[in-house]
C-alpha cells in the first residue's frame, strides 16, 4: 500500500537523476571563464557622465541613504561647475533610484560585479573613478543602451540559442585537480 503512493515520486525523481547524470556538466571555471550577465544588471557600480551632468543634485536628493555627495560652483556661463562628486559604495543598496531620477540621463548602472576592497575607505568613489574610461554601463533605465548589449548567456541554453548571441561556453574535461576527485 505504502509503495503504490510513493514509488511513483522515487521513480519520476530517480528518472531525472539518470537523464542528468550521462550529461556533460554545465559549469563554467569562474575566475578565467565569465558569463555575459543581464543587460539590464545592476551591477555593483555606477558610470557618471560628467559632460551630460549639470551639477542639480536630484540624484543625491533621490538616494534613500544619502551616499551620493555633490559640490558645485556656479560657472561663467551661469551653469554649475561639479566640483565634488562622491559615491560610498559601501553603504550604497544599488537600488538604482538615482538613475531612475536624473534627468539628463548622466548616471548609468554598471554591469560590473567584482568590486570587492580590503578597506572601507577603498569604496567611496570620486568623480574620476565614477567616470565611464573602462566601465560599460548596463542597460537599467536605459533602453538605447540595452540594445547594444551582448544577449545573456545562460547555461540552461543549447548551442542554438548561444548561437544567435549568446557568450559560446567550451566544455572543461574534469579531473582530479578540478572536481569529482580527490
Amino acid at each position: 500500500m505504502k509503495f503504490e503512493r510513493y514509488g511513483i515520486g522515487i521513480a519520476k525523481g530517480m528518472a531525472i537523476t539518470f537523464k542528468h547524470l550521462f550529461r556533460p556538466p554545465i559549469t563554467v571555471q569562474y575566475p578565467e571563464e565569465k558569463l555575459v550577465v543581464s543587460r539590464r544588471i545592476r551591477g555593483n557600480e555606477l558610470v557618471w557622465f560628467p559632460d551630460r551632468c549639470t551639477g542639480c543634485a536630484t540624484c543625491a536628493k533621490s538616494c534613500p541613504q544619502g551616499n551620493i555627495e555633490i559640490a558645485t560652483h556656479v560657472g561663467s556661463e551661469n551653469n554649475y561647475v561639479v566640483d565634488k562628486f562622491e559615491l560610498d559604495a559601501g553603504r550604497c543598496m544599488f537600488c538604482g533610484l538615482c538613475v531612475e531620477s536624473c534627468p539628463y540621463e548622466a548616471l548609468a548602472m554598471g554591469v560590473s560585479y567584482e568590486q570587492a576592497q580590503y578597506r572601507r575607505g577603498d569604496l567611496v568613489w570620486s568623480k574620476e573613478e565614477l567616470q565611464p574610461l573602462n566601465k560599460r554601463p548596463s542597460g537599467y533605465a536605459r533602453p538605447e543602451i540595452e540594445a547594444a548589449l551582448p544577449k545573456q548567456s545562460l547555461l540552461i541554453y543549447g548551442d542554438k540559442e548561444r548561437d544567435e548571441g549568446g557568450q559560446k561556453l567550451r566544455l572543461i574535461p574534469l579531473s582530479k585537480k578540478r572536481g569529482r576527485g580527490v
